[in-house]
Parts: structure tokens; sequence; C-alpha cells
């Protein structure tokens, strides 16, 4: 059984826990309005929420979020048929990936990685580590790829296909496995690129066993989404790849991990480069800059680890309790009971 053959599924806290109030810049947890008041009542009515108009709001926006992650995974399906249906890309070859496509010296960190027997330090001499501890920069992409997937992008948002947002934090952007890029692009860059970096620069982080992923670009405008909260990754492992397009300031910032007190964290910024990726862990705090002019797109791959997040729910802080979602959903597996005098092997 392959990887892309498994099934995989949500956390049940998915629909109550990290829902962002971008009023508020709060991540809050509801299961109940008793519950949601008992536990966030005070911060809001310091952060200005203090009349009953603006606590009936903050339900009403609590209340739509739930219902569209308890529905996102049949929404998701119906956008990704309708958009197979009705959208016709600009730039076809863009949606399966090229060896043609990725930055020499990226093919030569891989290549590096693949044939090395050594570890992580090892890498010094083609890695750059920024100031922020275990994140590194390297070119991924040619910048040709990068203007004609920008180019693509473009096209699809301004069609009349359906879109989804990525997340609560970022209101612009494509879900890129809704416009089919999983198969022939993602997953590849995935199995074939990333994984023999992620195996010896994050060990501790499942960077060897990372076996599914959510994919999506985000757009940063000046009339639009100009920055990114402070926050942390439903993720293992990310990439984050500046693709362009022309635009001024918007550095990332990086902090501690997300189990440090934010009263004792220390913050890195990091310069965000056109077709050079960041690659961090999921855990690791960090948020983006106001951009001053322009527009920018960023390629997000949120990189997984069932083994990993079976064992603790890197959102709730739980043993997670699952319930079934489509496609790679978010990387979580149940054990493979073997029959009876059968062996169970997972390749």
């Amino acid at each position: 059984m392959t990887n892309e053959d498994r099934q995989f599924y949500i956390c049940n806290c998915f629909t109550t826990d990290n829902i962002f109030l971008e009023e508020y810049k709060l991540h809050v947890r509801f299961v109940s309005e008793q519950q949601f008041t008992r536990d966030y009542g005070v911060v809001l009515r310091r952060l200005g929420c203090v009349t009953d108009a603006q606590f009936e709001d903050v339900f009403n926006k609590i209340s739509q979020e739930v219902d569209r992650r308890r529905r996102l995974s049949v929404t998701c399906a119906e956008r990704a048929a309708a958009i197979k249906d009705t959208y016709r890309p600009l730039h076809p070859h863009v949606y399966h990936l090229q060896e043609s496509y990725l930055a020499p010296k990226f093919k030569q960190i891989v290549d590096f990685c693949r044939v090395s027997a050594v570890r992580g330090g090892a890498l010094g001499d083609l890695l750059q580590e920024e100031a922020a501890a275990r994140v590194y920069r390297f070119p991924v992409f040619e910048r040709s790829f990068c203007e004609q997937l920008v180019e693509e992008l473009e096209h699809f948002e301004q069609s009349s296909a359906p879109k989804g947002r990525p997340n609560t934090m970022n209101h612009y952007g494509i879900l890129l496995n809704e416009l089919g890029f999983d198969e022939g692009f993602i997953t590849p860059l995935r199995q074939r690129y990333l994984q023999p970096l992620t195996s010896l620069l994050y060990p501790d982080c499942g960077g060897g066993s990372l076996d599914s992923h959510k994919a999506f670009v985000v757009k940063y405008d000046m009339d639009e989404d100009r920055d990114l909260s402070y926050h942390y990754d439903n993720a293992e492992v990310t990439l984050n790849v500046s693709l362009g397009k022309d635009f001024t300031e918007g550095n990332l910032y990086f902090g501690d991990m997300r189990q440090v007190p934010l009263s004792e964290m220390q913050c890195w910024e990091v310069e965000h480069r056109v077709s050079e990726g960041l690659l961090h862990r999921g855990q690791q705090m960090h948020g983006a800059l106001p951009i001053s002019s322009g527009r920018r797109w960023n390629l997000i791959v949120w990189i997984r680890a069932s083994q990993e997040r079976n064992k603790l729910c890197p959102m709730c802080n739980r043993r997670p309790e699952l319930v079934e979602g489509g496609g790679f959903a978010d990387g979580f597996t149940k054990p493979c009971i073997a029959p009876l005098n059968a062996a169970c092997v997972l390749t």
C-alpha cells in the first residue's frame, strides 16, 4: 500500500479549535457559548469587544466558521469537480512538476541529501540558515517558472470558477488541491525533493516520514490582506516560497516554538525573496509584516507526518479523536490492523 492509497483523517478538534477572530487578532476554541464566554469574555472585553452587538457579531462569525469546517470535505470536493468541468488553464504545463522548473542550487542540495550518509550539519556549505533557529533559505524555482505560475493563478482568480479560502487567517488565495496541483506537482515535490532534505534537517519532527500535505497559495495586496498575524502551522514542516510579483517590505518574522511562553520569546526578521523558499518547523511561531506596495504571491506547503501527529494533535495538544476527511484530510491515520496470521506492511 502506498502513502497515497491510505485513508487520512481529521482530528475532531478541527471544528472547534484555533478559530481566528481577525478583528481581535485572537485564536479561540468554541464548544458552546457558555464555555466561550467563560474562557474569552474577559480577554475580549479588554480587546474592545464590550457591547452586546459586538459579542453577537463574534458569535455569528464563529458559527459560520464552525459550519464551514463541518462541511469542508464535501464543499471542497464540489468545488474541485466544478473547477475541472468549467476552468480552462492558461498554462496547463505548470500543473506537472518538471526538473527544469527547479533552481540548480535546489537540485544540488537534494542530490547531496540523497547520496550522503552524513547528518544535517554537513549541509552548512549548501544551505543558508537564518538567525531564527532551524529556519533555512534556498532557491526553489527558476524565476521564469514563478512568473508563469503566477500568471496561471491570476488567470484562475479572474475566472468564474468557485474558490475556497486557504484558512481563517488568509482571505485571499487558492487551495491547490482543488485546482488540480496535488497529484502531478505537490506530491512529487514532497516525495522526490523535499523529503530527502527534511529527513536530514528535521528527524525529530518526523522529517523522514512525511506522508501527506496541504498546499495553497496566499496573496498579499495593498487593498486586501497586507500581513499575517503571529501563528503556528498545522504541520510538522512548512515550505514557504515567494513567487512574486513586485512588492516592497513584507518580511517574515520568526520566534521560538509554540511551547515557549510568548513573554519569553525573541523574534528574528527574515527577508522574503522571489523564487526562494524558507523551510521551518511547522510549530515554530511566525508571521508576515505588512507589504508597503505591490502584490506578493506565496506558495505554502504544510507537510505532515502521520506517525507524529497520531500521537498528539498539534492543534489541540490532545490525543486525536479521528473523523473521516477527503484526500489527505489533516494527515492523521488509523493503525493498520492485520488479519489473523497476516503481516501488515506499509510501504
